[in-house]
């Protein structure tokens, strides 16, 4: 069987397969297989007949353990374990990854504590690739220039270009694209797009105007002048980066949910960095710790200001609380936009369902689960839920739980009344009202809703109200209203305020920048108007809402001024002590020098580090607890 190299690294000084390797009667090569929670690297023996197809990030099929597995090739040439027979590769799949990736991923293991067959499989084919096509002569345009809209820096190293959310990124890439192929050493243009819609629609664009794009891993990996993907576009088998473009940098669409939460924009500006190549980010509201890490430029003010979206601001700390959510400037709004006919209003309400939080209508007693204590909401079971019934709550209606999924009836649990009233409204109640009240059809579009649901239908409603999810569903609109904004801006989690102006950005680009013929509203709902969030919004301008993000990080020890890693599990505490150097001698915080680590609540624990690299060696030198474990770095909801 193959040998376990010894602590499961690459040796030093191994790599494509040379001359006196060549020569050798079985050179030894380094595989690492593809077999999840597997972190050990295996050296096995090269056959001669398959010298002249293996290389540094080969696919080939081995023997472990009596399975025949896939595996990546990682080095060549290594020294062989002593006393331990080797065991030929089995075969070759096909192409995988470029050595410079494969170091890369190496790199994005530690960074965020995962394994390494993650980010070699994120860079590999779905199918087999058995060679690579010829990539073609680019002649690309000279890069079209708007005035005033803000250029792109194009010199060495990673930038941050600030960029009006109604500002056409086009011209950007093109000068991006333009001055690479201008440039002396040859390579591929990277460019990111937190969706798929917006990434066919740039690659179309750019095609359009004679520059060609990869429609695939192999002519990516082959050499192709421009790469245009989303999020797993950070891994695309390039050889080399000739330059590399992120738009809308902030959008929380670049980092990955599952464990390892790796950033696709860290990836390309990582790789960026080891090609000599510049890296811009683009985005109309930069994050603290990009403004933090980066160079900021931007245009002209008055370019930027016209491209951010008219806002009006809904001052409800003097409203009648019986109006609930719909405002007499929210109605006006409504009725104004639908009877011009300009297009569909979406109204935001981040709150599935009919009613989030009850209270009883006898004796005021929230409305809750019997077993768990969490607050219980509305659901309906029949189609009898849209007839006539109590203010909160109709046949067919019954009482469920969100987190541990449990139902009951409609009653009471202290006094036994079936009526209840709604202290928080969900999307599904809000809706009945509009409807009510307008007199028409109003779509509901939440994330569970299929994915058909679109322009046609919002089109024949005139209104429609829905999630967050509707921002994405919607790419036109005469108005955006956000029924209850306070919710973004309090949510607990340290990047509440940077979130919550992103969606007023989606929503701008829905309705057209103010400088824009016939652009639409933005309203904004809140009780606390004097927000930063709101500031900028209004003014078009998220320079004070950074500066007064990063006052308050630096005092709060919070990122960009601390590295943070979310730990979750049942061995979460056992494993964050052997992280920090603590014994277990309490539920408490503990700390070992500049480390620290302490419990969220649960089976959670926080630990916090000066920076990055002190934290990830220390996760990467602290060996796992057995049993599920969770590491996160980079949380955002926290």
């Amino acid at each position: 069987m193959g040998g376990d190299a010894e602590g499961g690294r690459v040796a030093p000084g191994v790599g494509a397969l040379s001359p006196s390797h060549l020569m050798a009667d079985d050179p030894v090569i380094r595989v690492v297989p593809d077999i999840p929670g597997l972190a050990k690297q295996f050296d096995y023996t090269l056959p001669v007949s398959l010298r002249d197809s293996v290389a540094v990030g080969t696919r080939v099929r081995i023997v472990l353990h009596g399975r025949r597995v896939g595996g990546w090739v990682v080095a060549i040439g290594v020294d062989p374990p002593h006393g331990v027979e080797l065991r030929g590769i089995d075969g070759v799949t096909g192409c995988g990854p470029p050595p410079e990736l494969i170091e890369v991923a190496e790199w994005a293991a530690w960074r965020w504590a995962g394994p390494l067959t993650t980010f070699l499989r994120a860079a590999s084919p779905e199918r087999r690739v058995p060679r690579l096509p010829t990539p073609p002569v680019v002649t690309g345009p000279e890069g079209e220039r708007r005035s005033g809209a803000g250029e792109a820096p194009v010199g060495g190293g990673a930038s941050l270009l600030r960029l009006a959310p109604s500002s056409d990124p086009l011209p950007v890439v093109l000068e991006v694209v333009d001055a690479a192929r201008r440039g002396a050493r040859p390579g591929t243009v990277l460019v990111m797009v937190p969706s798929r819609g917006w990434a066919e629609r740039m690659a179309g664009r750019l095609r359009r105007r004679g520059v060609p794009v990869a429609q695939g891993w192999s002519e990516a990996a082959a050499g192709w002048p421009v790469v245009v993907g989303v999020r797993a576009a950070a891994w695309t088998p390039a050889p080399r980066l000739a330059a590399a473009i992120v738009l809308d940098a902030h959008d929380e669409a670049y980092q990955e949910e599952r464990a390892p939460t790796w950033v696709a924009w860290a990836v390309a500006v990582e790789r960026a960095r080891r090609d000599g190549a510049p890296c811009v980010l683009v985005s109309p509201c930069p994050t603290a710790e990009l403004v933090h890490q980066f160079p900021v430029s931007t245009g002209d003010r008055s370019v930027e200001r016209a491209g951010w979206p008219r806002v009006v601001v809904a001052d409800r700390r003097l409203d009648d609380p019986r109006t609930g959510l719909l405002s007499d400037a929210l109605v006006d709004l409504v009725r104004r936009s639908v009877d011009l006919g300009r297009g569909p209003v979406v109204c935001v309400l981040n709150r599935r369902g009919r009613a989030r939080l009850l209270a009883c209508a006898s004796c005021g007693v929230l409305a809750r689960c019997t077993r768990c204590g969490w607050p219980a909401e509305t659901r309906s079971t029949t189609d009898e839920a849209r007839v006539k019934g109590s203010p909160a709550t109709r046949p067919g209606d019954e009482l469920a739980c969100r987190r541990c999924a449990s139902v009951r009836p409609v009653v009471c649990a202290a006094c036994g009344s079936g009526r209840f009233k709604v202290l928080r409204p969900g999307v599904s109640k809000v809706r009945e009202d509009l409807e009510a009240l307008l007199g028409r059809q109003v779509v509901e579009v939440t994330g569970a809703a299929p994915s058909d649901v679109g322009e046609d239908r919002v089109s024949e409603g005139g209104v429609v109200i829905g999630t967050e999810a509707v921002l994405h569903r919607v790419r036109r609109a005469a108005a955006v209203a956000f029924l209850d904004f306070d919710q973004h801006l309090l949510a607990p989690r340290f990047g509440a305020a940077e979130d919550a102006l992103a969606l007023v950005v989606r929503a701008g680009r829905m309705v057209g920048g103010r400088g824009q013929e016939g652009s639409g509203v933005v309203l904004v709902q809140t009780r606390i108007p004097e927000h930063a969030v709101i500031t900028a919004a209004v003014h078009g301008d998220p320079g004070p809402l950074v500066a007064e993000e990063l006052a308050l990080r630096r005092q709060l020890l919070l990122p960009p001024f601390a590295a943070l890693a979310l730990v979750s599990g049942p061995t979460a505490e056992e494993y964050c002590r052997r992280v920090v150097g603590g014994d277990r001698v309490s539920a408490g915080p503990v700390s070992a020098g500049p480390v620290s680590a302490v419990p969220m609540g649960g089976d959670r624990w926080l630990i916090r580090a000066p920076d990055h690299q002190v934290l990830c060696d220390r996760l990467a030198s602290s060996p796992r607890t057995e049993g599920r474990l969770r590491v996160a770095l980079d949380p955002r909801d926290v």
